[in-house]
């Protein structure tokens, strides 16, 4: 499980980061409101924790810009706000879930499982629908990409970068976030093979009507051929 926490508590962020590592997640931090959009955009979290009095950029403002934005992330707000106004303008924002400060680290523990139990349910209904106007999908069931009713021939590092792509289609997933993706904890690999794999992809996607394209200093991106 990958996760944003948005938190600018030192104390607090660096054990919580450390509590939650031990679990085995993945977690990044930002302690900055004005860089937190850009690094969810760019990390493409599974969850997102986030406080709502930040320096910069108050955390009920990035969210609402996130939601605009069609960020579907869930988002467990973590807060020393905990009235029940404050809780009815997180929900309003689009929060799924809403924990005062102080909290035990048990129930943090089940409510971020559970919101990310949910957005893999809600992600399996999307990934077996038709994605790309149907001309490829991939099935979380099978752990296969279709393009028709045809499996596509994909390397693992080939699914390991189409994947990300194909639950943001039209719009861009940065260069760095594929990278660890496809070569998770190979720090000997240099950062260029990642431009193999995605030539390689791009041959495979030729004739299905979809096309990987690369938008500069932004990463790469899949559209549905005009």
């Amino acid at each position: 499980m990958r996760l944003l926490l948005v938190e600018d508590d030192i104390a607090l962020h660096t054990s919580l980061k450390r509590a939650m590592t031990r679990l085995g997640w993945e977690v990044e931090v930002c302690a900055d409101g004005r860089a937190a959009l850009g690094r969810w955009r760019a990390s493409l979290p599974d969850v997102v924790l986030l406080d709502l009095s930040l320096p910069g950029r108050d955390g009920l403002q990035i969210l609402e810009q996130a939601r605009l934005e069609n960020l579907k992330t869930p988002v467990l707000i973590l807060t020393a706000r905990g009235t029940v106004g404050d809780k009815v303008l997180g929900l309003n924002a689009g929060a799924d879930d809403y924990l005062p400060k102080p909290f035990d680290l048990d129930e943090l523990e089940a409510r971020v499982r559970a919101l990310h139990r949910r957005r893999q349910e809600s992600s399996t209904e999307l990934a077996t629908s038709s994605d790309l106007n149907g001309r490829v999908r991939y099935d979380k069931d099978s752990g296969a990409v279709y393009h028709n009713k045809q499996i596509l021939d994909l390397t693992p590092r080939e699914l390991a970068l189409l994947k990300p792509l194909l639950e943001r289609p039209g719009h861009a997933v940065s260069k760095e976030r594929l990278f660890e993706l496809v070569f998770p904890g190979a720090s000997e690999v240099q950062y260029e093979a990642i431009e193999v794999v995605v030539y390689r992809l791009r041959k495979k996607l030729a004739d299905t009507g979809v096309s990987l394209v690369t938008l500069r200093g932004l990463g790469y991106v899949l559209k549905v051929d005009a």
